[in-house]
């Protein structure tokens, strides 16, 4: 059942092997890097999680061209290696690709921490949100969002707890990180926010989030 509040679309090509990743309730799940072009010519390298059931046989191999419709999914690492917090897409639909590449997300939720303003070494201003989007079952992805241009100043001012609908893309940025004494090359994934709209407290949309 795809979710109302958390939808992404990708139509990407397949960057290496599906490899399996885990069972769960007779289910295989495989997983795989999607590349997916932007505009500027760079590519997001995003990660992929697809169930493999008899209703839903097509395993992708390298170098296919492929439509991936789902969820952005989040969870806390705790094994001490890597990032904290891992961004992976959940495939609800997986299939060959038609037409351009695409990269769409669609959330709605509710801020989480206060808005942290900053400023890129180019001297770009940007502001960093945590959106909590809520999942079956009780549970909610935490998802890390960023805002460019005029969407900056609104976005710095919002308060914890605000509920949101955020329509953006969801990319990939190579970082180094020091530990110790030494410097390790990390991936973050976070949705580049296209446009935002706060939701009216007093509307079952906004309540559905609480």
């Amino acid at each position: 059942m795809e979710q109302k509040e958390n939808r992404v679309v990708l139509r990407g090509t397949v960057a290496g092997e599906a490899l399996f990743s885990h069972r769960v309730h007779n289910i295989d799940f495989y997983r795989f890097p999607l590349a997916v072009p932007r505009l500027s010519g760079r590519e997001d390298l995003l990660n992929i999680l697809s169930p493999l059931t008899p209703e839903e046989s097509f395993l992708p191999q390298k170098g296919d061209f492929v439509e991936v419709v789902g969820e952005v999914r989040s969870f806390n690492n705790r094994s001490g290696v890597g990032n904290r917090l891992v961004i992976t897409v959940l495939a609800r639909r997986l299939s060959p690709g038609l037409g351009e590449p695409c990269n769409q997300v669609f959330l709605r939720g509710a801020l989480c921490k206060p808005p942290i303003l900053r400023r890129t070494p180019l001297g770009r201003d940007i502001c960093d949100l945590l959106l909590a989007v809520n999942r079956r079952y009780r549970r909610a992805d935490y998802l890390p969002c960023i805002a460019w241009g005029a969407l900056v100043l609104r976005c710095g001012r919002m308060e914890t707890g605000t509920p949101l609908r955020v329509d953006g893309r969801l990319q990939s940025r190579t970082y180094l990180k020091t530990i110790g004494e030494d410097t390790q090359e990390r991936t973050a994934f976070e949705i580049s926010i296209s446009s935002l709209a706060s939701l009216d407290p007093g509307t079952p949309e906004a309540a559905a989030l609480f």
